[in-house]
């Protein structure tokens, strides 16, 4: 029997990023950073990679620069986990957010939550733990 390869260096892992493919990347930038107050990390000018939690990031490309274009379906969801949800919809609600949802709770996963969509179209979800 042949041994499984293992992964290098101990499977550790830096940073995941999600990239998404923007028309208007400086709008994006600015709810990104302005209204979700995700850091800028690293600005490569055309590729704004922005710090949401430890080890995890959002990058936005500018859709004329990137391996892809920005695409009118959004199949893609991003995925927040906070400690008070009601208290970032509340905050969301003041931002005008677009797309807002009211917060529910799902039991059969065992959170609440409630979404959003950003300047382009992506869904963002936020989520808290049911208590």
């Amino acid at each position: 029997m042949t041994e499984a390869p293992t992964r290098p260096d101990d499977g550790i892992v830096e940073k995941a990023i999600t990239f998404f493919y923007y028309v208007d990347l400086p709008r994006a930038f600015d709810f990104y950073t302005e209204v979700m107050g995700f850091p800028l990390e690293i600005d490569q000018g055309w590729s704004k990679i922005l710090k949401i939690a430890e080890h995890a990031y959002v990058g936005l490309v500018d859709e004329t620069r990137g391996m892809h274009r920005a695409n009118p379906i959004k199949p893609v969801q991003l995925c927040i986990r906070v400690p008070d949800v009601d208290a970032w919809h509340r905050y969301l609600a003041s931002q005008n957010a677009i797309g807002l949802t009211e917060p529910k709770d799902s039991v059969s996963l065992g959170i609440r939550a409630f979404v959003l969509e950003d300047p382009e179209g992506y869904q963002i979800e936020v989520q808290s733990v049911l208590r």
